[in-house]
């Protein structure tokens, strides 16, 4: 055995595969011997086909089917705390090669501490039409919320590293949608997220045994994605333009985007106002989003608009939303008093209806005032061309 196997351990969540679990377990020890094993609460014959290998994999089994992420969760935290360094996934149902296995230990010697998901041949035999548009459907979310590009974020064939990230933690989600969250924390955590390709095999319609539920682990997919998306807006983007607020990336954001830039400086001003205009406005979450395709239609400098935009970071948020309402009570000629314990549909309205009216006016009164500064400071700084 070798030092890279000797850290590493297979970790296989199974739930109802009893068919295929035998041959896939088999497989999985001509290369690294060390398997964990969740039975997710099948209630086929599982329990005895795991019974064969009793002595050579170690079994947790959960009491009910409580979903792959819950499964994956327990046997994580499992090999994390038997001290292996690393984990490498793989399903049960015998759509993976474990034959694969060793691509994944070449490839974390080049790159130690990386997360490491096998890259599927989307166009494959068999390859059932849900999975594909599932899998492009996660790696356009992914891209929007790390900023890393990814051909296959949907694969269950990985490798974890767990010395330094916990992927067992309560907040991650119990079922499929585990393992798209699992790689977005990861990015955002700093962790190096690559695919490596591998080989994939789908039985025909009739044989294959799935557990996806399209309409109920889409939509599962799609509320995961909104909540990622507003803590990106909310929290990762402002904190990762603040990591870059150094001087010397000022200086050269200035010289790239203001200075030496063929936009007059009309333009700039007008991606100045639609930046803080839309980091204002009550779409959170997708502020970002929609003042990249507006400067897009526009023409204006994309950069320019997001930097503007982030006038919403967490410092500011308080005092755009108190003065929202405050607007919004003043245009509507009512009280500026929020009643937190009435929380009748009534009072409700009320509210929404004064904050949405006063954040649309506080956007355009700020956008207005940064547009002034902005007009009157490229006007006296910036070199004419």
């Amino acid at each position: 055995m070798t030092e890279r196997e000797s850290d590493t351990v297979v970790v296989v969540p199974t739930y109802n595969n009893a068919g295929t679990l035998a041959g896939v377990l088999r497989d999985i020890m001509n290369y690294i011997p060390d398997v964990i094993v969740i039975n997710d609460g099948s209630t086929d014959s599982t329990p005895e086909v795991l019974e064969e290998f009793r002595d050579s994999v170690t079994v947790i089994s959960h009491d009910r089917n409580r979903g792959k992420g819950n499964a994956l969760k327990t046997g994580l935290k499992a090999a994390r705390e038997r001290g292996w360094r690393y984990a490498i996934t793989i399903d049960s149902d015998g759509q993976h090669f474990p034959s694969d296995i060793p691509l994944f230990l070449e490839e974390i010697r080049k790159t130690p501490g990386a997360l490491l998901v096998g890259a599927r041949n989307i166009a494959a035999d068999n390859m059932p039409g849900k999975n594909t548009f599932a899998n492009r459907f996660s790696n356009f979310w992914y891209r929007l919320e790390t900023g890393n590009a990814l051909t296959d974020t949907q694969s269950g064939f990985r490798l974890y590293p767990l010395e330094k990230a916990d992927f067992s933690g309560w907040w991650y989600t119990g079922k499929y949608e585990f393992e798209l969250e699992a790689i977005v924390f990861a990015s955002w955590n700093g962790t190096v997220v690559r695919n490596i390709p591998v080989k994939v095999r789908y039985q025909p319609p009739e044989e294959r045994v799935s557990h996806f539920r399209p309409f109920r682990d889409f939509f599962r997919i799609s509320v995961l994605n909104t909540v990622l998306v507003l803590v990106c807006a909310l929290w990762i983007w402002p904190r990762n333009f603040f990591r870059n607020f150094r001087k010397e990336n000022i200086g050269n954001f200035y010289r790239k985007h203001i200075a030496n830039a063929t936009d007059s400086n009309m333009k700039i001003t007008w991606a100045v106002m639609l930046g803080v205009f839309m980091g204002i406005v009550p779409v959170w979450g997708y502020q970002m989003i929609i003042a990249a395709a507006l400067a897009h239609m526009l023409k204006l400098n994309k950069v320019i608009t997001l930097v503007a935009s982030n006038i919403s970071i967490p410092p500011m948020i308080p005092f755009i939303l108190y003065g929202s309402y405050y607007a919004g009570c003043r245009i509507l000629g009512r009280p500026v008093t929020l009643h937190l314990g009435d929380i009748s549909l009534e009072n409700t309205v009320k509210v929404l209806e004064q904050y949405v009216l006063g954040s649309i006016v506080l956007a355009i009164v700020c956008a207005l005032a940064a547009g002034l500064v902005s007009i009157v400071l490229l006007s006296i700084f910036r070199r004419r061309k």
